[in-house]
This record gives C-alpha cells, structure tokens and sequence, in this order.
C-alpha cells in the first residue's frame, strides 16, 4: 500500500524537463501548423486588391505599380465576394467526418496529410485565378476543407499528450497562431493574422502578389515535411521521448476518469433557449467577423485609397487593438467574478453587449480600430458561456457552433461582395447598417435568453431522441 501511494505521488510530479520536453516540441510544431493554416486562409484577402483592376474606387498606386508585376483580372466585387467566401462554402461540413477518419487513420496522418493539401493548393493559386474564376473558386472550396480537417483533428491529438496539468498552456501554445476561428477564443489567435497581414501586403506591394501564395505554400509544405517524422498519436510510440517524460504522461494520463458513455440530449439541446441564445450569437458575431477578414485590406486599400504595403500594416495594427482589447476584457471579467462584483451571468450579458453594441454602432461609422476594441470583449461573454451551461458537453457545442459561423462566414461575405458590386458609392455603408442590424439583433436574442447557470440536460445521462 505504501509502494502504491508512492507511485501515485511521482506520477503527480511535473516531469523536470518542462519546455524542452518532446510534448512542449509538439506544441511548437502545431503552431507552425496553425499559422500555415491561417497564412493560407487569409492570403488572397491581401492579394485581391492586387488581382483586380477594378475595385469600389480604383486606387492609383495600385494600377501604377503592380500592373507589370502580376497578371490582373477584371472581377466584379459581387465575384470577388464569392471568391472571397467560397473557402467556407465546404468547411460546415468537414467537421462531421473528421473525427471518424482520424479514428481510423490516426490524426497524425490526418492533420499532415490536410496540412500539405492546403499548401499545395495555395501554391497553384495563381495557376487557378489564370484558369478562371470558377476554377479559383472550386479549388478554394477544397482548401477550406482540408484546413477544418487540421483545425478539427488537432484536438484529438492531446488526449494522449496533454497531462492534466499542461492541458491549458500546450493547446494555447499550439493555438496561438490561428485566426479568429469560431472554436477558440484566446486572445493569443490573433497573432496569426497579425503577422499575415503585415507581411502579406509588403510581399504583394513588392514582389508581386503570386509571392504571398508561393511564399505560404512553401512554408506550410516545409511545416508538413517536419510533421511526419517528428509526430505520433501516441507518445509511447514516440522514438525520441525520454522514458521519464513518457512514463509522467502516461501516469498522469491514467488517474483522470474515463468519460461515461452517453448518448447526446438532442431533443433537450434543441428547446434549451440558452443554447440557441449562444448559437444565434455566433452567427451574427461571425458575419461581421467574417467580411473583416475577408474585406478589410480591400477596404483600406480601394476607400482609404492607401498602397497594398500600408493596407497591410493598418489592417495588422487594427488586429493588434484587438488582441489588447482581448486581454484587458478577459483580466476585468475574472476581476469582477472574482470580486463576486457581478454575477456570471451579468458579466457574460455586459460584455457581450458592450462588444456588440458599442462596436457594432461606431463600426459601421468607420472608427475600426474602437469598433474591433470592443467588439473583442465578446470574447469574455457569449463565446465562452458553453463552458458555463453545459461543461460536459463544450467539444460538441463547439463544433456545433463551428458550423454555425461558417454558414455565416459563407453567406455574409457573398453578400457584401453583391452589395457593393450594385452600387459602388453606397455599397460600404449598406454592407455596415445590414451588420450592424443582424448585430443588434444577435446581441437582444442573447440578452433575453442567455443563462450561466448548468442546464438540467447538461448535468444528467439522457438518450439522444428526435
């Protein structure tokens, strides 16, 4: 008995070699992954003001620089949107078969053979904006299917990595370089875009803007090239890992209970009104999310009339005010629950209500860089409050709520790009009163229904009934 109670007490120790670790090393290597991802995801964002030759109001550094650099193309702003949207039209069904396959191939095999597909089509970008426009939009379809196969599959990979202890600071470590993805909210995400942005806009400025795409494709092919020999789903199976690593992560591993088998409450899930209070959130919060990222270097570039190289830093810089709004926001929400100032679920409303109304309002006035602060604070509100009222069930509500912002993703920026194409002068401002309205909206749904409270279908073992 006291040999037993020694060995549990070694196994509660953290193993001495901390971040030099193979586990910290995974850790490292999923980031690069992710920022591949996200660097794939966001390239042709940067590179459409340079593709076309005709945006909402042509700028002139564009047409003088560029025109002898890259070849351009005469797309309207309504195809530009679907171009622009296309990468989610096929990612709200990716998450459904993802887990199956990487039960039977693995993750590892998964997420690397994913990896490489995406920085495969992102070097034959250019090839396909030659072939057309529906042969730019067919391969971006693909493209953002292979990213949620890695963005989905990831996960999987920590259940036998990630120590209870370590969960936290290796999945943010592994996450912190992805955009600003429906699945989670670190604030840490937005250096992915952040870094992006600001190299994406010199390459196209400079060098033309197929460099963005061969640039990103090559690192991301680099990134799957160090995937496969350097990772396994297990880390037994592992040949550089210490026996002293392997056997703190196996040992600590083995004293968390194995989930219960239980079907999930659908029935009960689709009447719950806080659930659907948290889902009708991520979609209007993810429409404007979307046509951002999708818009926002246009935007600097053809109504701000600033070069590709300037959009690029402004749209970086309007990101890093995000990324102190997203600290700040999450540091006075654990003040103040803390404190026991407010209650969960007044902090959840407020913040979410600060984040949606102040930013939705003074964003469509055009003060971006207040309209993304505030905006951010959601992040302490609505887009956590599935760990509030349903913990046990968070993997699922995430995913869920993954499909949910991409549908938004999809139609928002298709409709932007329709909205300006009808009328040049006014299309901005109609696209940012028809977001602000679908924001509002949103932000009382939750407010009426939102709860933090544990839900009853949440705390007990209840069968999957239609």
């Amino acid at each position: 008995m006291r040999e037993e109670k020694h060995h549990d007490d070694d196994c509660l120790c953290p193993f001495i070699s901390g971040f030099c670790s193979v586990r910290h090393g995974l850790a490292v290597i999923l980031h690069l992954c992710n920022f591949s991802i996200n660097s794939h995801k966001m390239s042709l964002s940067i590179a459409m003001p340079a593709m076309v030759n005709d945006t909402a109001w042509p700028s002139p550094l564009q047409s003088l620089s560029l025109t002898q650099m890259a070849p351009m193309y005469d797309w309207s702003p309504e195809i530009q949107g679907i171009i622009l949207s296309s990468i989610n039209y096929g990612s709200f069904l990716a998450p459904i078969p993802t887990g199956y396959i990487a039960g039977i191939f693995g993750a590892k095999y998964l997420v690397g053979v994913s990896l490489l597909l995406s920085s495969i089509l992102a070097l034959l970008v250019p090839l396909a904006a030659d072939a057309g426009a529906v042969s730019l939009i067919v391969l971006r379809i693909a493209q953002g299917i292979a990213q949620v196969m890695v963005l989905t599959s990831e996960y999987s990979i920590w259940v036998k990595w990630a120590p209870p202890l370590e969960k936290n600071q290796l999945i943010n470590t592994a996450l912190s370089a992805r955009p600003y993805p429906p699945t989670t909210l670190s604030p840490w995400e937005l250096t992915g875009s952040f870094v992006t942005l600001l190299i994406g806009g010199f390459l196209c400025q400079t060098k033309g803007w197929p460099s963005i795409f061969y640039i990103f494709g090559g690192i991301g092919c680099a990134c799957s090239f160090l995937w496969f020999p350097l990772v396994y789903d297990d880390p037994t199976n592992h040949p550089f890992i210490s026996t002293g690593e392997k056997e703190y992560i196996v040992c600590s591993l083995a004293q968390q209970d194995s989930s219960p088998g239980w079907s999930l409450p659908i029935k009960a899930m689709m009447k719950s009104l806080p659930l659907w209070g948290i889902l009708v959130f991520y979609f209007t919060e993810f429409w404007i999310i979307s046509i951002l990222m999708a818009y926002m270097p246009t935007y600097i570039n053809s109504v701000l009339q600033a070069n590709l190289r300037d959009s690029g830093i402004l749209s970086a810089l309007l990101l890093a005010v995000a990324f102190i709004s997203s600290i700040l926001g999450g540091l006075l929400a654990d003040f103040l629950h803390s404190r026991k100032i407010f209650r969960l679920v007044t902090i959840r409303k407020l913040s979410t209500a600060i984040g949606k109304d102040t930013g939705g309002c003074w964003g469509g006035a055009g003060s971006s860089g207040w309209f993304l602060f505030t905006l951010r604070l959601s992040s302490c509100g609505a887009l956590v409050n599935f760990l509030d009222i349903a913990p046990r069930y968070t993997g699922f509500l995430r995913g869920l709520s993954q499909v949910f912002a991409y549908v938004s993703g999809a139609i928002s920026s298709t409709v932007a790009g329709y909205l300006i194409s009808q009328d040049s002068e006014f299309g901005w401002r109609n696209v940012f009163l028809i977001s602000v309205s679908i924001n509002v909206s949103g932000l009382v749904f939750y407010l009426i229904f939102g709860q933090a409270n544990v839900q009853d279908w949440a705390t007990e073992q209840m069968f999957t009934q239609f």
